[in-house]
């Protein structure tokens, strides 16, 4: 396999892009700098892979195993969507991922699509975070504000995923307006982790939690959800998920919600770094209504790079990547430390991969602090405006973050936009100088310059909640962060582990009354959204 696109991509042209998209948001709609890129164009299509099914369970089912096994004509898409339906009917009164199914319109395309054969993603089950423009279907994104909007066509990622082949199950809990956990416009608490249902204090992630949930939980083979702030690596880390965030403009951001034109990432919430790849290869490239797409290098083979190279039976990294490790990493003695340094331990035993001390970028903590991330707010609140000024009781529990925006000077805007190219130009020129790929703590500040990231599990406490960690990537590192996943993956279980069902008892009792799980109160809200 050719260099890592990530290898091939100019630094320079990435950075004049970023540096565009920043004023495109003064002035509207650009043409945006191409970026320059030596890699050549290779199929759109998603590789076949055959993965034997490890479980008898068919709920548990990857993507690729659930495809392996309708190709060759061993499982149709009827029953696997019927599988999903069955549970959804029996758990969801607990979960409360979904706040849509659509029961019949999915068994009628999973019949369809029996009597074919299809790619990667035929007949696959998959949550639609409620955030996406399904047409004819009511999206919310839980919000008073969009509480009746019947889209009249599909976002370009959903008509990309069922042009593959995929099955729509339905739209799933969100925080409102993709600020925080999913709760209902006014802030009670809906979606619980798949692996503490019974405990609502348990974070199932945030704000794509319900797509989080109906994966973990088995009520869907896979999903989607989008990430400002960390709404796709936070609720994969909450619920031993892997999932990924791509590089800006990787995927076409048409007919999602908006909350920030710069920041804004659709992507995969999957069981392991092969299913992410196919989602992503389906979800991605360029798209005419988005301008954030255009004039970046082609979709590589991601199915490849997330293919475990094996010798034997060892496994080695398909390219030599450097694994930085950030300062405190694994600092302490809590559970997340000790993880965090077995997960160091097993990377660095696969051969290719090594793992590196790094030291942060000047003024770095200046640059990332919580004043420069604010400057996201004026992007959110900049469409909303004349629903600011018409009725503030529409934005529910999150008003407060559009207010912030709304009241953010010009000066403060400039000034932090300015700052984070500044950083994007010292994170591309000193931090990966010294690595390809950095583990991270946080998001931040990955969301805000556009790079792309991937979470993946790495264990559990000992109260069995799951812990997870996110590695960062160079612009259009998705194949190598996927490489790097896979090959953790091919030598570690984690990914494997399924929650235990609610018991029969709790689920009666949920089903028999609305479950008060709490509030999350509007001054929490700025705290806490992304």
């Amino acid at each position: 396999m050719s260099a890592p696109q990530d290898s091939q991509v100019d630094r320079r042209s990435f950075l004049h892009r970023a540096s565009a998209l920043a004023a495109a948001t003064a002035i509207g709609s650009v043409a945006l700098p191409t970026v320059a890129h030596a890699a050549p164009a290779p199929s759109r299509t998603a590789s076949l892979v055959d993965v034997p099914a490890r479980s008898t369970d068919l709920s548990e089912l990857t993507i690729a195993e659930a495809a392996t096994l309708i190709r060759k004509g061993k499982l149709k898409p009827e029953q696997l969507v019927e599988i999903c339906l069955d549970r959804i009917k029996a758990f969801d009164p607990t979960y409360q991922a979904f706040n849509l199914v659509l029961a019949d319109e999915a068994l009628a395309r999973a019949r369809a699509l029996g009597r074919t054969r299809g790619g990667a993603l035929h007949g696959i089950p998959l949550a639609i975070k409620d955030n996406y423009y399904t047409r004819g279907v009511t999206t919310t994104a839980n919000s008073y504000l969009f509480a009746d909007f019947v889209p009249p066509y599909d976002a370009t990622a959903v008509r990309r995923l069922t042009a593959a082949g995929g099955i729509v199950l339905g739209k799933t809990q969100m925080g409102p307006l993709a600020t925080t956990r999913a709760t209902t416009p006014d802030g009670r608490i809906t979606t619980v982790n798949a692996w503490t249902p019974n405990d609502p204090g348990t974070d199932p992630g945030g704000s794509s939690s319900g797509s989080a949930t109906a994966v973990a939980a088995r009520l869907a083979t896979s999903a989607v959800g989008t990430q400002t702030g960390g709404s796709i690596t936070a609720p994969s880390n909450a619920q031993n998920l892997t999932g990924l965030k791509p590089t800006m403009g990787r995927v076409s951001l048409h007919g999602i919600v908006p909350l920030s034109y710069t920041r804004d990432h659709p992507g995969p919430l999957a069981r392991d770094a092969m299913d992410a790849a196919i989602m992503l290869t389906a979800m991605a490239g360029e798209d005419p209504e988005d301008p954030r797409t255009q004039g970046l290098p082609p979709v590589p083979d991601l199915v490849a790079a997330a293919t475990p190279v094996r010798q034997g039976r060892s496994v080695r990294a398909r390219w030599r990547t450097r694994i930085g490790v950030i300062p405190g990493f694994t600092s302490g003695t809590s559970e997340t430390a000790a993880a965090r340094t077995a997960a160091l331990g097993v990377l660095e035993g696969i051969d290719g991969l090594s793992v590196v001390d790094v030291t942060m970028p000047d003024e770095w903590d200046l640059l990332t602090n919580a004043a420069f991330n604010n400057v996201r707010l004026p992007e959110r609140s900049e469409p909303f405006l004349p629903m600011l000024r018409s009725d503030l009781r529409g934005f529910g529990v999150s008003v407060t973050g559009w207010l912030q925006g709304a009241l953010l000077g010009a000066n403060e805007f400039l000034i932090g936009q300015r700052a984070k190219v500044l950083l994007l130009e010292r994170v591309l020129d000193d931090l990966f100088e010294q690595c390809d790929v950095v583990v991270q703590t946080s998001p931040t500040p990955f969301d805000a310059l556009g790079l792309p990231e991937l979470a993946l599990p790495i264990g559990f406490t000992t109260t069995g909640v799951p812990i997870g960690t996110i590695l960062g990537g160079k612009p259009f590192g998705e194949e190598r962060l996927l490489a790097v996943a896979a090959a953790y993956q091919a030598v570690t279980d984690w990914h494997h582990r399924r929650p235990a069902d609610p018991s029969a008892a709790r689920v009666a009792a949920r089903s028999a009354a609305t479950p008060d799980r709490g509030r999350i109160r509007a001054e929490e809200v700025s705290d806490l959204m992304q």
